[in-house]
């Protein structure tokens, strides 16, 4: 249900010529089937001649229902679609959890 919300607003805002929202909650130490955890991809036109950290801000803006609620943590990867093809279509691994019991 929040990857759903958080998949729609990000289409509505952005218009992504790619989004990917994971929901990496199982990772972490919460129950299963929890929705605390996300990483994004999002590739925009929208992005152009704006600097990292206006855009994550802007999705900060987008998602801030979802983060003043269930949402603790939200991995952003922002790219103009020529950034992501310089990626070749690949945004960072996730890390390993860090916190007690993973």
């Amino acid at each position: 249900m929040i990857q759903q919300s958080i998949e729609h607003k990000l289409h509505q805002a952005f218009h992504p010529t790619h989004l990917d929202v994971r929901n990496e909650s199982h990772t972490h130490n919460v129950p299963p089937g929890s929705e605390s955890h996300f990483k994004v991809i999002i590739v925009s036109e929208d992005f152009s001649s704006e600097r990292l950290i206006t855009r994550h801000r802007k999705v900060n803006t987008v998602l801030a229902e979802e983060l003043a609620g269930s949402v603790h943590a939200l991995a952003i990867h922002t790219y103009t679609p020529e950034e992501w093809n310089e990626e070749n279509q690949l945004a960072p691994a996730s890390p390993n959890c860090a916190g007690s019991g993973k």
